[in-house]
């Protein structure tokens, strides 16, 4: 609760307010913002569906990465549930975070105008966006209000964006100056961004103060003041000492006037005073100097990152033999090579087995990644992409995981205990039946055995793939009997193994996939582990090398984290098959590639309060 107080009564005119949609948006359509990066379209239908039925939801979603910008669109079939629910619903905390909802704007051009938009600075930590609605909505019909936000805490100011201009002027007038949590706030109109940055700049323009380098030690006050007297009349000049008294070599100057101190500049900028050379400029505070400096950080890395886009190529899979020449002599074939590097050991100098190699062109660097990639070189096989840098990287797995989650969650298949979750791989039906008939057949299961089922609960369902499967008993034929059917074993309670010796004797890192049923004839066999090559992986159909590099992949994973084996395999199986390969023979760069899945598997559990 916000508690208000003022030295002086303030008489306002505090205009109606109607509890109804605002002219500009007729649409039963509403803004929610605030969201966390977790929640998700079903999240927000459970919540709003509460006040009225809800007609769609849509959570705006990054293009490229898939990850959620924050806020979504809730539309309702009428505008009284639209009423009921900003008026129910906003503020409410979903994942810990209190949601803002807004009706949706059509026209951009309410915003960007900043008609009644106030800005309130001095806030108290205390007050949060429902407390700062309450506190203003007494003046007009509220469009949005915000508390600007860094790491769950208040930055001390905000905005409030009202229906009309009339509103805004009452609030301001009605609240400037005035104690809002024992704190005198500073209400106004809101000035956009970019005006301020131009009046800001304007008043850089008209300095007076001017910042002096490289001054000589035996140059003191009153002899800089005099050399720079001849400008103009100086209001004060000071050289910054040690606390020997000794000359730190720099001063400041502040001049009556602005043109004087523009003159000073120019005439002695980098002009050569008792031996050395000045460094003269426009006196600037630390947060000024650490903002310049910042962009141009930023300027010169977005310069060098848009020189090397698309030229820079990423070679991994060198043999230890390789150094800078060679990789220069095997890629010069394709174009002009502006720099080529292999990634040593800082200590022992040993390669690292990848590194990079710079084209002048794309095209040059695209005919090479076509060429070289899965290029035998020396004894192994080398993966060749463009390069990418580590955000980027780590944007696409999360990007993959959120898609896989996804998938997961509109069609969970009957799961099989204890068997690999190969997301890719349909192992969960029998060979003989379609995986699009998949449902189908475990719904006419269920009305086979309902009535045994009744009687069996704590049994677990008679379907498994083929090779999970008890072996069918043959009926004897016995003259006269032809009629005699096969009984069925029953299945053991669950906690009890199968009855399948071959099952139970199986070790978790010898998984197969589903066999070839007898009547369909044998299936062509597939290499498995180590036995894959680079030749024989080609040859194969797109399904069967995905099958062929889950088999080898699933029991490495598995030895060493056994947890993620599944989802880990699943992952892996994006990748280019070639790298998969190179990755099989080469046990380091697979567990550097495996941390770093489980790494974005972690990130994502943590953001998702770990329900998946």
């Amino acid at each position: 609760m916000i508690k208000m107080a003022t030295a002086e009564p303030v008489t306002t005119e505090v205009p109606a307010v109607e509890n109804s949609a605002p002219m500009t948006s007729p649409n039963a359509s509403l803004y929610v913002g605030e969201l966390d990066q977790s929640i998700t379209e079903a999240i927000l239908f459970e919540l709003f569906n509460q006040v009225g039925p809800v007609d769609s939801i849509r959570v705006c979603r990054d293009a490229v990465t898939r990850r959620s910008l924050g806020y979504a669109y809730v539309n309702f079939h009428n505008i009284a549930d639209c009423e009921r629910a900003l008026e129910t619903l906003n503020y409410t905390e979903v994942r810990g975070r209190p949601i803002r909802i807004m009706w949706s704007q059509r026209d951009p051009s309410l915003r960007k105008s900043g008609a009644g938009n106030i800005f309130i600075k001095n806030l108290d930590p205390s007050i949060d966006n429902k407390a700062l609605h309450d506190t203003f909505s007494a003046f007009g019909n509220i469009l949005s209000c915000k508390v600007a936000m860094e790491d769950g805490v208040s930055k001390g100011y905000g905005f409030v964006h009202y229906e009309n201009a009339e509103s805004a002027e009452a609030a301001i007038k009605g609240v400037n100056g005035m104690l809002l949590n024992d704190k005198k706030v500073y209400v106004g109109h809101h000035i956009p961004k970019k005006e301020r940055i131009n009046k800001i700049e304007e008043q850089m323009k008209k300095y007076t103060n001017i910042y002096i380098k490289n001054i000589d030690e035996s140059v003191d006050e009153k002899t800089l003041e005099k050399d720079f007297g001849k400008f103009g009349k100086i209001t004060s000049c000071v050289i910054q000492k040690d606390e020997n008294g000794k000359s730190r070599g720099f001063g400041f100057i502040n001049f009556e006037n602005s043109d004087d101190a523009h003159l000073a500049v120019e005439s002695m900028h980098e002009k050569e005073y008792h031996g050395k050379q000045l460094y003269v400029s426009r006196a600037q505070k630390k947060s000024e100097r650490e903002e310049e400096l910042r962009k141009q950080y930023e300027r010169l890395r977005e310069e060098k990152l848009n020189k090397y886009q698309g030229v820079n190529l990423y070679i991994k899979n060198l043999d230890d033999s390789i150094d800078d020449e060679r990789l220069r002599q095997e890629f010069s074939q394709f174009g002009t090579i502006t720099s080529a590097k292999v990634m040593r050991d800082e200590k022992t100098n040993i390669s690292k087995g990848f590194g990079f190699v710079c084209f002048s062109s794309p095209d040059e660097a695209t005919k090479a990644v076509a060429e070289m990639n899965g290029h035998m070189l020396l004894t192994k096989p080398i993966y060749v992409a463009l390069a990418q840098r580590k955000e980027v990287r780590k944007a696409q797995l999360e990007a993959q995981i959120n898609q896989r989650t996804q998938l997961r969650n509109m069609q969970v298949p009957p799961q099989v205990p204890n068997a690999p979750m190969f997301n890719s791989v349909p192992y969960m039906y029998p060979n003989n039946i379609p995986q699009n008939r998949g449902n189908m057949f475990f719904q006419q299961q269920q009305m086979m055995n309902r009535r045994s089922w009744t009687n069996q609960q704590n049994q677990v369902p008679q379907f498994l793939p083929n090779n999970l499967r008890q072996p069918r008993q043959q009926p004897t034929r016995q003259p006269g009997n032809r009629q005699q059917m096969p009984v069925s074993q029953p299945m053991p309670p669950p906690g009890q193994p199968l009855a399948n010796p071959v099952i139970q004797n199986r070790r978790p890192g010898n998984f197969k996939y589903p066999q070839a049923n007898p009547r369909n004839g044998p299936m062509a066999p597939k290499p498995v582990g180590p036995t894959i090559n680079a030749n024989a992986l080609l040859q194969m159909s797109p399904e069967d090398q995905k099958s062929a590099l889950g088999e080898a992949l699933y029991p490495l994973i598995q030895e060493q984290y056994p947890q993620y084996a599944g989802k880990i395999t699943g992952m892996l199986l994006e990748m280019d098959k070639i790298e998969l390969l190179n990755m099989i023979e080469n046990p380091e760069a697979l567990d550097i590639k495996i941390k770093e899945a489980i790494a974005v598997l972690e990130e994502y559990k943590r953001k998702n309060g770990d329900n998946e």
